[in-house]
């Protein structure tokens, strides 16, 4: 089935996400909220920034949208369908369309899986192609981020933090996702190599025609590597600059 170029890859209406508080009565327990009627859409071929300060709700908006929070109220659509349960056939639909880039490569990585297994486990959990296509795929997406084949048959801990978020990178492209969501890619990163890991998400959103959803609290960052921006405060979206 083809899908109509103009249907928003995700879009979230009214998302409502609240946690309970260790504050209030022992029976009604206070609530705060963590996301407060944010609506968003992500169109194809787009960079969309998510900006504000920490605490502002930007980082679980963007665990909505990566199917890893559960919101409170609100809908959720994928390629115009609604997302009206969290079952596993849901979770791995979400896991084909949309990739993530975390903050601390350190910590996304398994310190135990040489990067080759870590970028053919997915691979693998998906039943994506054979073994042989599947060791083609991970040299390609090795060479996609910069890194020599070399790489793969080193372990995280032997690898600079920069060298860590490009297989972080190349991981998230291991299943030509349609969406990624990059929640903070560069703040645990030297200064040095942050306009490295910068460029090569820009060039990789050119190159493969991805659509990005960057989230961040520097804005002069957002500025540079996005189409539109959102700037949230208080669990929602306070001003939006865009068509």
């Amino acid at each position: 089935m083809t899908t109509n170029s103009s249907t928003p890859i995700i879009e979230v209406r009214d998302l409502h996400v609240q946690y309970k508080a260790r504050t209030g009565s022992l029976f009604k327990a206070d609530r705060i909220n963590a996301v407060n009627g944010v609506s968003l859409q992500i169109d194809r071929g787009e960079t969309l920034g998510i900006v504000g300060e920490s605490g502002c709700g930007k980082s679980t908006t963007a665990k909505v949208l990566l199917g890893l929070e559960k919101p409170t109220s609100g809908e959720i659509f994928i390629d115009g369908k609604p997302v009206v349960s969290r079952s596993a056939k849901t979770r791995r639909s979400f896991g084909r369309t949309v990739s993530a880039v975390f903050q601390d490569p350190a910590t996304a990585l398994n310190s135990r899986m040489l990067v080759r297994d870590a970028l053919i486990d997915p691979l693998e959990v998906h039943g994506i192609g054979t073994k042989i296509q599947r060791i083609e795929r991970v040299r390609d997406l090795i060479h996609m981020v910069g890194l020599p084949s070399s790489a793969l048959e080193a372990l995280p801990s032997q690898m600079s933090g920069g060298q860590r978020q490009r297989v972080a990178i190349a991981r998230a492209l291991a299943l030509d996702p349609q969406l990624i969501v990059a929640d903070e890619p560069t703040s645990a990163l030297d200064v040095s190599v942050r306009a490295q890991v910068l460029n090569l998400i820009t060039d990789l959103v050119a190159d493969l025609g991805l659509t990005l959803v960057f989230v961040s609290h520097d804005l002069s960052v957002v500025r540079h590597v996005c189409d539109r921006v959102a700037v949230m405060m208080l669990g929602g979206v306070n001003y939006y600059t865009g068509e």
